[in-house]
């Protein structure tokens, strides 16, 4: 193709019978339409021309969307039904390919492209994507993490942490990643949990089957790494093969297999049940270049989110003791003891005052233990701002906790 005048007449065409149909539906009018087709192109010849950058194409996405948007809500104010957003948005994924294609290094073009792949539901597309950016960009441990959750949010568990894993791998010079792992796993065990519990759970099914249901494959929803992984697949109508362990010789699906009572004994007496994992996701970290105090103390936050899980207290004690045989006298270690107490206790509850008055003696000490005293008490002060934010706290706490916090400023 020629320059990048007839490199945009070519785009522009394509646009053409979108726009006849705007004007047969009356969706919008004439002179909406030529302003449309004028903008349409001062975007294209933006684009094309030479030192063009990512947030170029990224205004001109913003528009086709917003364009999109304004096209539904006019169809749906005159009740026009026979309109639709396919060719909007083949054309917006037909930008977004141009853009990552011309700026590959883009984070920023290439989180937008996954972003607009999930909000209309291309997963396989989204899983296309993401496998070309990891491999274009295998150090970043924003995509690995955002990969591994996705696996996790439809409960393949065994995906995400193969993800995981392999991020893992790469990204060892900070510890987001790691730290993300370790949440993921622990909001699995909360969700196991909750299905223990009965929580989320069909009536007459076992809470145990119950949760090895929670790591299902569902179709579309994996990433292929191997060599014959395709980049270049038809985007729509993809031919897949029968699973030969869904159906049986006559062809019929199979039974569900029910579970033993060994079976039921084993996952019920699982070591993955009791916090193993992120436990071992720690201890892998703790060998890592990047770890330290402040990467021990990231770990310990996040675990102390998690007051619904029944081995969050093993778990936090390990990360602490792991802190006070490494780094005793840190900052950040006497920090975590310090808040330990009340760690899974909620602040609205009554167990909260006499948790408190653990915390205020434990400060107490750290404060005279500490090797940073400036850092320990802007940990502390943070820690105070946050639990006296908490909308229905107690009076006489706060109070308390006012009085601290002052006392830490002197």
């Amino acid at each position: 193709m020629g320059g990048a005048a007839e490199k945009a007449r070519f785009y522009l065409e394509r646009a053409a019978p979108e726009l006849r149909e705007f004007e047969e539906k009356e969706i919008f009018t004439k002179d909406e339409i030529r302003s449309l087709v004028v903008k349409r192109s001062d975007y294209e010849h933006l684009i094309l021309s030479p030192g063009t950058k990512p947030t170029d194409f990224l205004s001109y996405i913003s528009w086709e969307t917003s364009l999109d948007r304004l096209r539904a809500k006019r169809c749906a104010r005159l009740k026009i039904r026979n309109s639709s957003s396919h060719a909007s948005q083949a054309r917006t994924f037909n930008i977004f390919e141009r853009a990552v294609n011309k700026h590959p290094g883009s984070l920023q073009l290439w989180f937008a492209y996954l972003d607009f792949a999930a909000s209309v539901k291309a997963t396989k597309r989204w899983n296309r994507i993401a496998t070309r950016a990891l491999r274009l960009h295998p150090s970043e441990s924003s995509l690995w993490a955002l990969a591994g959750r996705r696996a996790a949010k439809v409960g393949d568990m065994e995906k995400a942490r193969a993800h995981f894993l392999r991020g893992c791998r790469f990204c060892t010079t900070e510890p987001n990643l790691w730290v993300e792992y370790a949440r993921c796993e622990m909001e699995w065990l909360q969700k196991i949990e909750a299905k223990k519990a009965g929580k989320g759970v069909r009536k007459g099914v076992s809470p145990v089957e119950a949760i090895k249901d929670t790591e299902t494959l569902q179709e579309g929803d994996v990433i292929e790494f191997d060599d014959e992984d395709s980049e270049d697949e038809d985007m729509d109508g993809e031919m897949m093969l029968p699973d030969p362990d869904a159906e049986g010789a006559d062809g019929k699906p199979k039974k569900k297999k029910v579970m033993t009572e060994e079976e039921t004994r084993k996952i019920e007496q699982s070591p993955a049940l009791s916090g193993a994992i992120p436990m071992a996701i720690f201890d892998i970290a703790r060998k890592q270049q990047f770890f330290g105090a402040k990467a021990a103390e990231m770990f310990f936050d996040m675990f102390a989110q998690f007051g619904g899980v029944s081995s969050q207290e093993k778990i936090v004690g390990h990360v602490l003791g792991a802190m006070q045989e490494g780094y005793p006298g840190h900052a950040c270690t006497i920090s975590c003891w310090v808040r330990q107490p009340v760690v899974g206790v909620d602040v609205l509850s009554a167990e909260f005052p006499k948790a408190l008055r653990e915390v205020l003696v434990r400060l107490k000490k750290g404060l005279e233990e500490t090797k940073d005293k400036k850092a320990l008490v802007g940990k502390m002060t943070s820690w105070i701002d946050g639990v006296l934010a908490v909308e229905g706290l107690d009076e006489g706490i706060k109070m308390v906790l006012q009085h601290t916090k002052g006392s830490l400023e002197k």
